[in-house]
């Protein structure tokens, strides 16, 4: 298929939808730099934000999830005191809004900010107050998913603290880290929780390790979405010009619906694919996948929505019309009520595209 390069001002202006995107890897670099020097952290390796910036880049493009996730110590290092989490918060839902997302879900851990004696309420509640107040005159909606990490005991508590704030802005919850050696089954009696408590929740599962994980997700936890899920395209088999045939678990999730967050650029950083143009995404699409692009870590990865709809158009020849259908089905994705997605759907996406395509 021949390439059209996307017209990126008009991706810019386009209405856009993210559904996986970390706090903690979201830091504007001067922020970094400003919290570090208010907050007493002194382990930056530079406090130089450009050179900070590129210094985060390299260390995320590793091909490695554990080596990438070693970034996180220091945005996580400098968000320890409610004001840096409000400030960050704030800042996020600015970013998102400049960047013309209408819809976001920003996940968070609140356990890895509580080193210096903030309990996880406190966390919360500043990073709600930082989300209302950023997105306040915008056009953004912005929702919190709240993580627990896969590698700590305390899933069942942040489950608890996540229902506690169901009606603050919090719509749902996560498990996140590396994924060798801690399946979500670890996590098994918070998600049997939040089941019974008709508690929306995605789970990150795919990304470093292949089909076991999503099983163990879907099939024992009741994922509802998969957080990358790249890792889907092993169990699919292509071969020469035959028609890619499905396996058991690949088919169970497209019948289903079970919406991929798919990160591309991220996904080439953690080793998923060698570039965007390699990225299974243009496979799963083509199979009927219900898959969505986000950003993932925006500091790490450097990278915006709009870039990372640009990457994806450039590398398979998407246009408008496409990026109109992956921005609908995060829509139809999200852990907003449906009548809030539905509205945001009819008042904001399709109006949008409209006038872009007037």
């Amino acid at each position: 298929m021949e390439t059209v390069a996307p017209d990126r001002d008009l991706i810019h202006q386009a209405p856009k939808v993210v559904l996986h995107d970390h706090l903690d890897g979201g830091l504007r670099p001067t922020t970094v730099v400003e919290l570090a020097d208010l907050t007493g952290y002194r382990d930056l390796p530079t406090t130089d934000p450009a050179e900070l910036a590129a210094w985060f880049r390299r260390g995320a493009d590793r091909r490695d999830l554990g080596l990438y996730l070693e970034t996180f110590d220091h945005t996580v290092g400098v968000m320890q005191t409610a004001e840096s989490c409000h400030r960050v918060a704030a800042e996020c839902a600015v970013d998102l809004a400049a960047d013309g997302c209408v819809y976001a879900e920003v996940r968070f851990a609140p356990a890895l900010h509580t080193d210096r004696g903030m309990a996880l309420d406190e966390v919360l509640e500043a990073v709600l107050a930082g989300f209302a107040d950023g997105s306040s005159g915008t056009n953004l909606v912005i929702r919190t998913l709240v993580t627990a990490m896969r590698t700590s005991t305390d899933s069942m508590a942040v489950a608890e603290v996540a229902v506690r704030y169901r009606d603050q802005g919090v719509v749902g919850f996560d498990i996140a880290g590396r994924e060798a050696g801690y399946p979500p089954t670890l996590h098994l009696e918070a998600f049997q929780y939040l089941q019974r408590e008709n508690f929306h929740f995605t789970i990150h599962a795919g990304e470093a390790f292949g089909p076991a994980s999503i099983w163990e997700a879907v099939q024992f936890c009741g994922a509802e979405r998969l957080g990358h899920g790249v890792r889907i395209v092993d169990d699919i088999e292509v071969s020469g010009d035959a028609p890619p045939r499905l396996g058991r678990l690949a088919s169970f999730v497209r019948d289903r619906r079970i919406p991929l967050e798919l990160c591309p650029t991220s996904n080439v950083h953690t080793g998923a694919a060698v570039d965007v143009a390699a990225h299974p995404i243009g496979l799963l699409r083509d199979l009927g996948f219900r898959i969505t692009v986000n950003t993932d870590n925006r500091l790490m990865s450097g990278v915006s929505m709009t870039s990372e709809i640009a990457a994806v158009g450039e590398a398979f020849g998407w246009g408008l019309d496409d990026f109109r259908w992956l921005t609908i089905n995060a829509m139809k994705s999200a852990f907003l009520p449906f009548n809030e997605r539905l509205a945001l759907i009819n008042d904001r996406i399709k109006p949008g595209y409209a006038a872009l395509s007037a």
